[in-house]
């Protein structure tokens, strides 16, 4: 692993430094100061959330949890890391910075934050870049987070380098290697906290390491599609397991879904039909495809599913026109992905800020845009039995056509997603997940 990312890490720089110097080209800067960002502590109380890192900041190096630092950067010189290193025997300081990537920097500590301007290098008009704070008032910046310097970071990093790719392709690993024992402590009778336990124990990730809250839903959960609680106790009658969960690696994510069955019953037939669906638009992932027009297609799959396993009476080409199918998907097919799990930039037109609409009806579509070669994008499309969206359901003119019997059968499974990471390649995309299971 560190023998790819050492080699991979100094194009990769090239390419973020080359960013950025269109970025404080197009904005009328000289130089960009990137904070990492601060804790913030609780309301009435000396304990701070957990600490997540300007995306910005780890786009440069991998830390993750250097709250307080910056990456400084003058155009065609040394980028320099005044990385904050307090004494302290209350909570563990940082380690001194090791690894491949700190010969590419100028490497100054500060033990008090109010010492970073004086560690800061001197430039006449320095932009801040991350979240503002009013004791950085002073500090001499010449401006705060302007947009044509975040429109044009924020479109072109859609595009991931090699070493992005690498870094994916390992979180991808550590994913996959969760799951599998999410799975087997499903299969063996755990709780979706103990379920949830078991797959931070295989990647060796904490809750505060993984990119997102994990997903562990058991029976009707699963139809609530951000579902965020792990509960204790263990339900009566085991039908159904989705798991939403990713880990991250080097600030890079992976963001994973697969849906099981208790038994070999008609559910397990829907979840492999779904997955023939799901496998079949994971390899239309290529170059100039339209994202929405694939969106699209998903929902026809998804229309033909419902007609095939006599959920609704209708034609597929119906059930979608129709607006039925958003009752079943009522999400996107996916997102980019890469220093966020939802990462920006799903909508841009262009650097300079313009967006691409989403399509009528498709109000939660997070992208629109045409693929690219190197975007990493999720392919999730899902089926879901929830309960508020069949009782508007059942308010439409179609809804003598829906099989109401048999969907009040399928509701104690709550529903299914299927998510793959795809890497975008020209003949074949790259599927992050599918190879990441293979090698486990």
């Amino acid at each position: 692993m560190t023998e790819a990312l050492t080699r991979l890490y100094p194009d990769h720089l090239k390419t973020v430094a080359k960013r950025f110097d269109m970025a404080l080209a197009a904005a009328g800067f000289d130089a960009i100061a990137v904070f990492a960002g601060s804790p913030h502590t609780l309301f009435l109380d000396d304990m701070d959330y957990p600490f997540r890192v300007n995306p910005h900041f780890k786009n440069w190096l991998p830390l993750c949890q250097a709250h307080d630092s910056f990456v400084a950067y003058v155009p065609g010189h040394k980028p320099v890391l005044v990385y904050y290193q307090p004494e302290d025997y209350w909570y563990l300081p940082p380690a001194a910075p090791a690894g491949y990537w700190t010969g590419y920097f100028d490497i100054r500590i500060i033990k008090r934050p109010e010492d970073a301007p004086g560690a800061l290098p001197v430039a006449r008009r320095c932009v801040f870049l991350g979240e503002w704070q009013d004791r950085f008032k002073n500090w001499g910046f010449a401006d705060v987070n302007p947009e044509s310097l975040l429109n044009t970071l924020n479109y072109t990093r859609a595009v991931k380098t090699e070493y992005e790719l690498e870094c994916m392709r390992i979180a991808s690993a550590l994913g996959a290697k969760g799951h599998q024992a999410a799975e087997q402590a499903f299969r063996a009778g755990a709780s979706e906290f103990e379920i949830h336990t078991s797959f931070c124990a295989a990647t060796g990730q904490t809750d505060n390491q993984l990119p997102y809250s994990a997903i562990i839903a058991l029976n009707e959960h699963a139809s609530t599609l951000h579902y965020q609680n792990w509960d204790l106790s263990k339900p009566d009658h085991r039908h159904a397991f989705l798991i939403d969960a990713g880990t991250q690696v080097n600030g890079y994510a992976s963001d994973i879904t697969r849906t099981y069955s208790a038994k070999p019953d008609e559910f397990q037939e829907l979840i492999y039909a779904l997955d023939q669906v799901q496998q079949q638009l994971a390899k239309k992932a290529q170059p100039e495809t339209d994202f929405k027009a694939l969106h699209a297609e998903a929902h026809h799959g998804i229309a033909q599913l419902l007609h095939d396993f006599e959920f609704v009476k209708l034609p597929a080409e119906d059930i979608v026109t129709s607006g039925i199918s958003c009752t079943f998907l009522p999400h996107g097919l996916g997102h980019l992905l890469g220093l966020q799990t939802h990462d920006v930039g799903g909508s841009m037109a262009s650097p300079r800020g313009d967006t691409i609409p989403k399509p009528a009806g498709h109000p939660f579509l997070r992208m629109t845009r045409v693929l690219k070669e190197n975007f990493v994008v999720t392919i999730e499309p899902g089926l879901y039995f929830i309960d508020s969206l069949l009782d508007k359901l059942r308010q439409d003119k179609n809804a003598g056509q829906v099989n109401w019997p048999k969907l009040a059968e399928f509701r104690k499974y709550g529903g299914i997603r299927i998510e793959d990471n795809v890497a975008v390649k020209s003949g074949k995309p790259e599927n992050l997940t599918r190879d990441a299971f293979k090698q486990a």
